[in-house]
Order: structure tokens, then C-alpha cells, then sequence
């Protein structure tokens, strides 16, 4: 079996190759990544337990044909991943997370791939009250949410009974990894408590954000690898998550604290309403897919994070203008004029730039 992850480079991308080299240990593993992250390494000596037999740095956009030879699974993680970074690089994100998605899904389909499994996210749903589920309607805010739309639309098209599409809506990521990143909302709380004693909550504290640990991502991955018509239909798009992890960002923030104690937390109780603010039912996901529920909680989700921030001596307490906000690293990048706007390679190359 020969499995393509597009994106492996990324901060959910090891635990997804740790998972699949567990569950199917006699795959061949194959990695496309643009290598904008390659460097941001935050615990190198665990990289060896999540290789891919075969690495390709090369723009998703424009894949080289031979990545497709022989692949069985495709899992596309490829993305330019949050809101301010889909502001700043709004065509790039539309062609990234979408466009190129969909070209490599219909070069994947006649080469006679099997299954497409596409990270989506519950951002689709937007502002909502009440818990969302797949028949809601959608209501994406933000040039990230709007091209996971549009990814999932025109993928579904594509799906027959030779090519099983799977659009997992992940609630938002969590947890330590070996490419860690802090513009993630539980992440963010944890690193905050850690180095400056504090954490400062811009709204009101009252947004709804379900999240996921990455390991239970990668282990609904692994679902949608396995899952034939029968579990779902040819073209799925489904919720993933669990509805015991649905809070209130202050709760995130009150959790943080009773495992980091002297935390103070500090909320902007006059602010506006936060546009993005979505409870979301993972109901359709517990039926289909009862042996492969999030099974990671909040509370070792974020001892995990201290836990694991501690051990590599994390202690920069200007963390927001760092690396590990990869917003910065792609401004990095582009002012040293490294990759194009249209974040190219400028000479066709990865650059590794040094962390």
C-alpha cells in the first residue's frame, strides 16, 4: 500500500505519519510538502519516529507527476492554516487549500487512486448558535473557512465507487508535537501560563471553540483511509471531534489555569462580539466510526503541552513574534525575498531557513 500525505511537514503532519506507520506497517509512506516549515523543529529527536520513506519538497500547486505512481491513499493536509494567514495570502490560500486540492483529486482519480481523505474544518459553520451538524448551514467567514468550502464541494464531485472522497471538519487543533505551533488557541493559553504567568482573553471569553488533540486527528485519518461506501457513502463530509469538547474559550482558559496554578487570566469584557463562534455535533462521527473517537481529554491535552514545552526549555515570553506563530516565518520568508507573494520558492528551491 503507498499512501501520499500532502503536507506532512506541518504541525499535524508527524502524528498523521506516526498513526499511519503504526496502523499499516507495511506502507510505503510518501511525503509532498513546500517545505516552508521544514525547520521548525521544536523536539528533532522525535522526528525519527514519524519518517516518511519518501520525501518530496515540491509546491502542491504543481506536483510532480511521479508522486502519484502507484498510490492507493491520498491525505491532504496541505494548507495555508488560519485566519491571519489566509487575510495576509487570500488568492494563495484560495489556490492552496482548494484549487490545488481539487487538480490533485481529479490527476489522483484517473490515476487510479482509491481514497481522498481532505482536512477540512469546523470553521465552515462560522457564527452559529446551537450545535452544528453536517446538514446545517454553512457559513464560512474568513478566506480559510471559505476555501475549505469550495475544496469540499468541488471534491465531492468527483467521488464515484472508485474513488472514496472523505472530508473530515476537524474542531480546531490542539496538542504537543514535534513542529509545534502556538497560533492555536488552547496552544497559545499554555505557553502564556508558562512564561508570562498570565492569560489575556481578547473577547469576552464566551466564543464556543470545539477542539481535538492531533493525535485523534490523525486516528480520524486513519478512518477515512480504511472507510468504504457503505460507512458514509462515496463523497462524506463529516464533523470530527467529540461533544464533551465543545467550550467557551474562557473555560480553555480556566482549565489552563487549575493545571498551571497562579494563572491569572485577564478578560476583555467590553469587547465586540467575536464573529467566529460555533458549538458543532459530532454525532454522525460516534456512529460511523465508534473505534475511532477522540480519546485524548482536555486536561492531559494540556499536560501534555506544559509537560512537553518545559522539556525543550521553552521560555520566551515574546513567543508572538516568533517562529512558532507561522505567520511570522511566512512574512520571514517573503521579506528576505525568498519566496514570491505568491509564495513561490524564488529560485524553484526549498530554502531551509534556519531556525
Amino acid at each position: 500500500m503507498k499512501i501520499l500525505i500532502a503536507g506532512n511537514l506541518g504541525y499535524v503532519g508527524p502524528a498523521v505519519v506516526q498513526r499511519l506507520r503504526g496502523s499499516f506497517p507495511g506502507a510505503v509512506l510518501i511525503g509532498l510538502d513546500m517545505g516552508y516549515f521544514a525547520n521548525c523543529l521544536t523536539i528533532a529527536e522525535m522526528v525519527s519516529r514519524a519518517q516518511v520513506n519518501i520525501q518530496y519538497f515540491a509546491d502542491v500547486r504543481n506536483p510532480p507527476e511521479e508522486v502519484l505512481q502507484d498510490v492507493d491513499a491520498i491525505v491532504y493536509l496541505a494548507a495555508i492554516s488560519n485566519d491571519p494567514m489566509g487575510a495576509l495570502f487570500e488568492d494563495v490560500t484560495a489556490n492552496v487549500n482548494h484549487h490545488a486540492a481539487y487538480d490533485l483529486a481529479v490527476k489522483a482519480k484517473a490515476r487510479g487512486v482509491k481514497s481522498f481523505v481532505f482536512a477540512s474544518s469546523c470553521s465552515v459553520y462560522g457564527f452559529a448558535e446551537g450545535a452544528r451538524n453536517e446538514d446545517s448551514p454553512l457559513n464560512p467567514l474568513t478566506a480559510y473557512a471559505k476555501s475549505k468550502v469550495g475544496a469540499e464541494q468541488d471534491l465531492r464531485r468527483l467521488a464515484d465507487e472508485r474513488f472514496m472522497v472523505t472530508c473530515l471538519r476537524f474542531a480546531t487543533a490542539c496538542g504537543m508535537s514535534e513542529r509545534l505551533r502556538l497560533d492555536l488557541v488552547l496552544n497559545d493559553f499554555v505557553a502564556s501560563a508558562l512564561v508570562n504567568g498570565e492569560i489575556v482573553i481578547l473577547s469576552d471569553g464566551t466564543p464556543w471553540r470545539p477542539l481535538i488533540h492531533i493525535k485523534d486527528m490523525a486516528k480520524a485519518i486513519e478512518w477515512g483511509i480504511r472507510r468504504n461506501s457503505r460507512n458514509g457513502g462515496e463523497a462524506l463530509s463529516i464533523n470530527i471531534g467529540s461533544n464533551q469538547w465543545n467550550y467557551q474559550v474562557r473555560e480553555l482558559a480556566e482549565a489552563v489555569a487549575q493545571v498551571i496554578p497562579g494563572t491569572k487570566i485577564s478578560i476583555n469584557e467590553g469587547a465586540q462580539p467575536d464573529r467566529r463562534s460555533y458549538q458543532v455535533s459530532f454525532e454522525r462521527f460516534m456512529k460511523l466510526a465508534p473505534e475511532f473517537q477522540p480519546s485524548i481529554d482536555l486536561q492531559t491535552a494540556i499536560v501534555e503541552l506544559k509537560d512537553g514545552m518545559e522539556a525543550i526549555n521553552f521560555n520566551d515570553k515574546d513567543f508572538r513574534n516568533s517562529q512558532l506563530i507561522r505567520l511570522n516565518l511566512l512574512k520571514r520568508l517573503k521579506a528576505s525575498e525568498l519566496v514570491t507573494d505568491n509564495l513561490e520558492w524564488v529560485d524553484g528551491r526549498v530554502n531551509l531557513v534556519e531556525a
